[in-house]
């Protein structure tokens, strides 16, 4: 496909054919697993806490089912980002996840094989734009596999990015002191559900079409929270991968906007030019310069996060005995600075599946304090059945 304003067509040669990923060189930690649940907002006892976690079905610590993205320089956006593009950029937009049984332990060394998709191009506020879809195959050591994700990347005009951001969001909301005393409150119901859940079984009986699961709440993010974030992703720490070879500026991103971002030969020279929290494509999340001039009016959240946010909703909701199974989640708009994430879903059906699984089907969404949607989809859940 070809566009007056931007050619699309080098994408071709990619589709179908696996492209490099970059292996993690150690096996996963303990504290790998806690970190991420640490920054993902989601404090379940069994992927941190020792003492409950011997007490579940697995008897250790438990990876949660959103770990596997961790492992893998471009938070799975990486088959979704291929071919020339001149002159664009780049947003999280989508995700749609298949989980498998085998679940992530400390010692195991997961790896990914990435492979591009397809794409269409359609009409957007920023013009002609590439919907662009790559497949990632997550496995552990043993070969068995533990999900697969396909994202979608919006790649489209540089210039088009800069010119639509809206001026009207430049500035966070402030929030006074009883109100966030109010928000930690809210918060907090969700967390007591995980609780008062504990190691028993959510049971696919009683659970009910119709049914709202337990409003979950955070923030406010920070330039603070999304470093947090950043920092949880073992691609971003000096050292941990074997990187692929990656030339940002030949995918078509802009000079200020490409740098040295997971290039493997800068880190053993100035390692600081290669995390992509300072410099290069990702500095737009932290920094609102830069945000800007991607069409973010401030700093803002990673999408690969908010996938994690809908999965750990879900599967913190199921309980230790059940697990989400399949969920799609396609992202409206992101998680501004200064603004707070909310969480509803709805049972929408129970069934049985192909395989014999008793599941639950929920409609999810995000939204902010404003009322703003951030994020919809919707999720399979197998639960146990009584009996």
């Amino acid at each position: 496909m070809a566009d007056k304003v931007l050619d699309f067509s080098d994408i071709d040669q990619y589709l179908g054919k696996p492209i490099d990923s970059s292996p993690i060189r150690e096996p996963i930690g303990n504290n790998d697993i806690r970190r991420w649940v640490h920054a993902m907002h989601y404090p379940n006892l069994a992927h941190f806490d020792r003492h409950f976690a011997a007490e579940t079905k697995w008897g250790k610590l438990v990876a949660p089912q959103s770990f596997p993205i961790v492992i893998d320089d471009g938070h799975g956006s990486a088959p979704a980002c291929v071919g020339r593009i001149p002159e664009s950029h780049l947003l999280f937009a989508g995700d749609e996840w298949w989980f498998y049984e085998p679940r992530v332990f400390a010692g195991d060394i997961i790896s990914n094989e990435r492979i591009p998709f397809d794409y269409t191009v359609k009409n957007t506020g920023f013009g002609p734009t590439c919907f662009q879809r790559g497949d990632n195959f997550y496995r552990n050591q043993h070969g068995e596999l533990l999900a697969k994700q396909r994202s979608t990347a919006l790649r489209y005009s540089a210039s088009a990015g800069g010119s639509t951001v809206n001026t009207a969001e430049f500035e966070e909301p402030e929030w006074s002191d009883d109100e966030l005393a109010a928000l930690e409150d809210r918060k907090f119901t969700w967390i007591q559900m995980l609780h008062d859940l504990g190691h028993g079984e959510r049971w696919w009986d009683d659970v009910k079409v119709g049914d709202q699961l337990p409003e979950r709440v955070f923030g406010p993010h920070t330039v603070a929270s999304f470093t947090t974030e950043w920092r949880s992703y073992l691609f971003t720490t000096w050292g941990t991968l074997d990187r692929r070879e990656l030339d940002l500026e030949a995918l078509g991103f802009t000079k200020e906007m490409a740098g040295h971002e997971n290039d493997p030969h800068m880190e053993r020279i100035n390692p600081e030019l290669t995390d992509g929290a300072y410099i290069g494509p990702s500095r737009g999340h932290l920094f609102p310069k830069y945000a800007r001039k991607i069409g973010m009016p401030r700093a803002y959240g990673y999408g690969a996060s908010m996938g994690a946010w809908v999965t750990d909703f879900l599967a913190g909701w199921a309980g230790e005995h059940g697990m989400v199974v399949h969920s799609t989640a396609a992202y409206r708009g992101p998680a501004l600075s200064g603004d707070v994430t909310i969480q509803t879903a709805e049972v929408v059906d129970k069934l049985l599946d192909d395989e014999g699984r008793h599941i639950v089907q929920v409609k999810h969404m995000m939204k902010s304090q404003k009322g703003t949607t951030m994020c919809t989809g919707v999720a399979e859940i197998k639960l146990p059945k009584k009996g």
